[in-house]
């Protein structure tokens, strides 16, 4: 019967509890595990994915089907303008022609583009007055900033905020959507000539504004701005 030295037996000894260490961490193959993960199918698959997926999905608001029952669709008109008032039904309408107009999302909008405007006729900024403007209100405004430079004179300006801004018409003319609001802000604002001496406004005192403006949007077109079309200074 053959035997082993000491090395020989020692070696096996230390190869068995290998295995079995290894066996323990590795676990064995039952058949549910997982597949190793490859990185090239993978990319592969995810670019499949992304074919098949469209991007830049936007789904458009629908309008109301003939017969189609009327639900709730003048719920925010009604908490907005009392029912059976000209306002409510202006607003009404304008809802019938653009499903996604909600009266209280248009006059945070309608503030925030007031203060806009307001700042960028003060600064002579053309183009963010041309982006806000309907044509002729947008002629008229560069017409008076030309005026200003020609003379060398210069608005000094700030914008305090706006203590109230209301609805006071709304009514579809054609396509197009027109909703008018009394604005009343409150603005320091003064009017230097060539030599920086105050011609006009007080650049320490501030001023309550009250503005008449009425702002349209045709309802057939996808661009979903509103602009400025008409202006008047209430006394």
């Amino acid at each position: 019967m053959g035997f082993f030295d000491f090395g020989t037996i020692f070696f096996l000894i230390a190869a068995v509890v290998i295995f079995f260490q290894l066996r323990n961490v590795l676990g064995r193959r039952t058949g549910s595990e997982r597949p190793p993960f490859d990185p090239y199918t993978a990319s592969r698959t995810g670019d499949k994915d992304a074919a098949q997926k469209p991007e830049n999905v936007v789904s458009l608001p629908r309008k109301r089907a003939p017969g189609e029952p009327v639900g709730d669709t003048y719920a925010e008109i009604d908490a907005f303008a009392k029912p059976d008032t000209d306002l409510n039904k202006g607003l009404r309408t304008i809802k019938d022609n653009d499903p996604t107009f909600d009266p209280k999302t248009f006059v945070d909008g309608a503030k925030m583009a007031y203060e806009m405007i307001v700042m960028a006729y003060a600064d002579g900024d053309r183009k963010t007055l041309k982006n806000l403007l309907s044509r002729e209100v947008y002629d008229g405004f560069v017409a008076a900033i030309g005026d200003r430079e020609a003379k060398s004179e210069k608005i000094q300006s700030s914008f305090v905020g706006i203590d109230k801004a209301d609805i006071v018409s709304a009514e579809m003319k054609g396509g197009e959507a027109h909703l008018t609001l009394r604005i009343i802000s409150e603005l320091i604002s003064a009017t230097r000539d060539k030599a920086g001496a105050v011609i006009d406004g007080d650049p320490e005192t501030v001023a309550e504004v009250k503005d008449v403006w009425t702002f349209a949007r045709d309802t057939r077109s996808r661009d979903p701005n509103w602009k400025l079309v008409a202006t008047e200074e209430e006394d």
